[in-house]
């Protein structure tokens, strides 16, 4: 019993490892860039407010060509 709700649980927040994954890396790398390269901390806001809409986007796309087949 406590392991499904523990699987379900899970699986409300890590429904698509890939996006998951891609949200991650992308947050490190933008982090990164701020804090090792001096990137500006708003173009670091706009680096994530471009990239996670394609990042849903991509997956978005993927999980409809998937459902297609």
């Amino acid at each position: 019993m406590i392991r499904l709700v523990f699987k379900e649980l899970v699986g409300m927040f890590v429904d698509d490892g890939n996006l998951a994954l891609l949200a991650l890396i992308l947050i490190a790398l933008v982090t990164a860039a701020v804090k090792v390269l001096g990137l500006p901390p708003l173009i670091g806001g706009f680096l994530l407010l471009a990239g996670c809409p394609a990042i849903l986007l991509q997956s978005t796309r993927r999980a409809a060509r998937d459902r297609a087949r």
